[in-house]
């Protein structure tokens, strides 16, 4: 996006073509980001194995770093409810780490490893798959359970300030799941109000109204004084100011956020002539063997 900016399209192009190489290694019948070797996937797979062939992780938490083309993620699984099948998976396999030893893979929560930024945002994805109602419960989760007021109040390695950072923004109740996208991602507000005092001046005030512990779930909301149902916010309603308010409750709204309508997005569209618009699929005998291990 700089770079378009700048309008140095030969750049812009360049990285375009780079930030779409996850179709070459995501395996359309699992779903995950699986290592090739000469051209073939590696065999025998474990989604769970730490390995060189990723940094600081697994398949499972690369699998779903994806987060400047969403919408291309959804399309290599072939339908948003494959993806959240995995996704519910993801957060609730009792399978072990395995492979070699890596201290970053910390703050766990079946395969999400808080501890460490490839995961940061995954909570968030259920906002794009049109169940946000999982992303409060799972922020709400991992707010009061994975950070303290101690000395070892972190869960993970504080590289640049990024375990603090996404804390502060999720107990705001908003979360940019792809920089440079200006799309916020609406979480679990941890405070009845919090007021956020921008450099144009302005004032934005995000309140929760009967937020407790118990009451994490979203029942309904507010802009202005106007019915708001998008679960996400864009960078230029935060910087007018204004309120945004929550109906917090004990139970989930499942309604509230989950038409298409409402669900934010990222999408690369330039240069997808450049793969040929499928995701690659094992050999038939190569995914039973998977199935059988």
């Amino acid at each position: 996006m700089m770079a378009k900016s700048n309008k140095d399209d030969s750049a812009y192009r360049e990285c375009i073509k780079h930030a779409q190489f996850y179709k070459n290694i995501m395996n359309g019948q699992t779903g995950f980001m699986w290592p090739k070797y000469n051209g073939s996937w590696q065999m025998p797979f474990d989604p769970a194995e730490v390995t060189f062939d990723y940094t600081e992780a697994n398949a499972w938490q690369y699998s779903f770093f994806v987060p400047q083309d969403i919408s291309g993620l959804i399309k290599g699984y072939g339908s948003k409810q494959k993806m959240l099948k995995n996704l519910d998976e993801l957060f609730n396999t009792t399978q072990s780490l395995s492979g070699r030893e890596q201290v970053d893979i910390t703050g766990m929560i079946g395969q999400y490893a808080h501890g460490n930024e490839p995961s940061h945002h995954m909570a968030y994805l259920y906002n794009y798959l049109n169940q946000p109602y999982k992303t409060q419960k799972l922020v709400n989760q991992i707010l009061t359970t994975l950070y303290n007021n101690k000395p070892d109040g972190l869960c993970g390695n504080e590289d640049c300030g990024q375990m603090s950072a996404w804390y502060v923004m999720s107990a705001l109740g908003i979360y940019q799941v792809c920089p440079g996208n200006p799309q916020f991602a609406i979480g679990c507000p941890l405070f009845s109000e919090a007021k956020i005092h921008l450099e144009n001046g302005n004032t934005f005030i995000i309140k929760a109204k009967n937020r407790s512990a118990k009451n994490f779930y979203i029942q309904n909301a507010k802009l202005n004084d106007s019915i708001y149902s998008p679960s996400y916010l864009n960078y230029s309603t935060i910087i007018k100011g204004g309120i945004i308010e929550f109906e917090m409750g004990s139970t989930p709204n499942t309604q509230w956020g989950s038409n298409d309508k409402d669900v934010p997005s990222t999408e690369i569209i330039t240069d997808q002539t450049f793969f040929d618009n499928t995701f690659y699929f094992a050999a038939k005998e190569d995914f039973q063997r998977f199935v059988d291990d």
